[in-house]
């Protein structure tokens, strides 16, 4: 049911904290703000969720931090360094760890 003056559907469901909970955490995976207006209603926030899961996510290209130890690890047994274009670039690192794993 639909009130005329505001619009606002009058039937609408709150959200439930787990809803809440698993957008928040869309939102900073997507770096992006979960508006206020969308958590007051179940449906809404629903949609917006799937919007967010369905969303390209920028992934930050450098290599992990466990990645580039591990490199260092193996350039160390080698007695050799990693290239610095490797420490831009998680698929470099990864290509460069596989040439040269023991």
């Amino acid at each position: 049911m639909i009130t005329a003056d505001a619009k606002i559907p009058t039937d609408s469901l709150p959200a439930t904290p787990k809803q809440i909970a698993f957008a928040r955490k869309l939102a900073l995976r997507n770096r992006v703000t979960l508006p206020w207006d969308v958590q007051q209603d179940r449906r809404s926030l629903s949609r917006w969720i799937d919007t967010q899961v369905n969303s390209s996510v920028l992934r930050d290209t450098r290599p992990s931090p466990k990645q580039a130890a591990f490199a260092e690890r193996i350039a160390r047994i080698k007695r050799r360094s990693v290239p610095d274009e490797c420490h831009r670039s998680r698929d470099l690192m990864s290509r460069w760890i596989d040439a040269n794993s023991l």
